[in-house]
């Protein structure tokens, strides 16, 4: 099993930093990667959503973080004179660190109790950075500067994203890398003691504390680093538009951040991403439906949970049978 799931990490990868480009480069369409760029930070997003919903608690929150990790960055960048390299850890650790704060009250808090509070955070964010001076209110922050070089001892990683003859593939690169690493840390995370841990909150939390598990601990350990996640993927965001305002993330944001959970599967690793996937596309090509967009939309979705309560990965386990 071990052996085809390698061949299958090393097909994907392949697939991402070979065929695609090749693919886009043959058919002329470059922006689709700015499409797949968006589709990469999303997951990543939703990869910290999902989690939460493994610690058996339904996150509704995520575009808070999102928001906050990129104001982070372009205040660092902007103000402070941080490269966006080094903006980039620190807008999640700054996110993971106000998570510890907000969550140590709300994680004891069941069910639909937590989700409510958590659906008020991004609104709250929003707030935050229009009466914030530092943030520049409603205008936001502009200009914010491209990523420039990252270096090693020397030896150039990343070239300056000013000097590309088109960016965008810089950022395709730069957001399928991180995608990666962030999927490959839930994945580390879940076969680990610490995620066989997690998944007993899941069934019987109560049943977890009576055989000494510390449910309070791996609650808040598991919300940071996923709001972590939402961080990391606001700072990215906020470094291809080169600006960010209080409404570069907002509730409905949070919302399709779940939903791309549901859709995928919340038993699945790979369920957040295969769910952007589907859901940022699927927008996409109802685009030409017009004003029944959303109907049409919002039908479908309901129509896969229903048939697929699972989520989409779960045909492969009917599939088995």
């Amino acid at each position: 099993m071990q052996k085809k799931n390698l061949v299958l990490i090393a097909l994907f990868m392949a697939l991402a930093y070979i065929g695609v480009p090749w693919i886009i480069g043959v058919s002329g369409r470059t922006d689709f990667y700015y499409t797949l760029t968006s589709v990469a930070l999303l997951s990543i997003a939703s990869g910290g959503v999902w989690l939460t919903f493994y610690i058996g608690r339904i996150n509704i929150g995520q575009g808070a973080y999102a928001l906050a990790g990129g104001y982070v960055s372009a205040v660092l960048m902007t103000q402070y004179g941080f490269s966006f390299w080094a903006s980039l850890p620190l807008a999640g650790l700054f996110c993971a660190g106000l998570a510890v704060l907000i969550g140590l009250p709300i994680l004891r808090l069941r069910g639909v109790y937590f989700a409510m509070v958590t659906l008020v955070l991004t609104e709250v964010m929003r707030l935050t950075a229009l009466a914030l001076s530092i943030t520049q209110g409603a205008k936001g922050i502009t200009s914010i500067p491209l990523p420039g070089e990252l270096s090693v001892f020397g030896v150039t990683l990343v070239p300056d994203f000013s000097t590309m003859e088109n960016p965008k593939v810089g950022f395709y690169w730069m957001a399928v890398t991180l995608m990666i690493i962030a999927f490959a840390v839930l994945w580390r995370i879940v076969n680990s003691r610490l995620g066989h841990l997690c998944r007993s909150l899941q069934q019987n939390e109560e049943l977890a504390s009576s055989i000494g598990v510390n449910t309070a601990y791996l609650r808040v350990i598991a919300y940071a680093i996923s709001s972590f996640f939402g961080g990391i993927a606001g700072a990215s965001f906020i470094a291809i538009s080169q600006s960010i305002y209080p409404s570069s993330f907002q509730v409905v944001d949070s919302v399709n951040f779940m939903l791309n959970c549901f859709l995928g599967g919340l038993g699945y690793v790979l369920g957040p991403m295969l769910g952007t996937l589907m859901l940022y596309f699927g927008w996409d090509l109802l685009f030409t439906t017009g004003k029944y967009q959303l109907l049409i939309y919002s039908s479908l979705l309901i129509a896969l949970m229903l048939a697929l309560p699972n989520g989409v990965l779960s045909l492969l386990d009917r599939k088995k049978a």
